[in-house]
């Protein structure tokens, strides 16, 4: 019989992107939505972004990092992925990781998001041209 390899599961939210992140025991390949992180991100900026907790930890190449997104932007679901990623080196190690990950920021869900429209205006803050007469 196989041997188990160990899973470790986490979520990540960024703006309207939500990211299921699983971390297998590998060589540290980054799979999103089934394709390679080259092609999902083309700036490297989001690539950077998507692997500091794993260069944090430095444990990029003894993760392989499979995750779903859905919802948002590119740089919304770079972030929710590099929240996942946080959230599970957390669940594998906590002793270890999690000082670095918590002091780079990597744990806290970015809470942001985008202001709701009211009526009377034409978007969130924006108003109509004011005339006097």
């Amino acid at each position: 019989m196989a041997e188990k390899k160990d899973v470790f599961y986490g979520t990540g939210r960024r703006k309207s992107s939500i990211a299921r992140v699983r971390l297998v025991e590998g060589t540290g390949k980054i799979s999103i939505n089934g394709k390679d992180l080259d092609e999902v991100f083309g700036e490297e900026t989001l690539k950077v972004i998507v692997k500091q907790p794993l260069t944090v930890t430095n444990t990029l190449d003894k993760y392989d990092v499979l995750c779903t997104v859905r919802g948002g932007g590119f740089s919304g679901q770079a972030g929710a992925i590099r929240h996942g990623i946080a959230r599970a080196l957390n669940e594998a190690n906590t002793e270890a990781y999690r000082p670095a990950l918590k002091s780079n920021g990597f744990l806290t869900r970015d809470s942001r998001m985008k202001e709701r429209k009211k009526y009377g205006l034409k978007k969130a803050r924006k108003a109509p041209q004011f005339s006097k007469r």
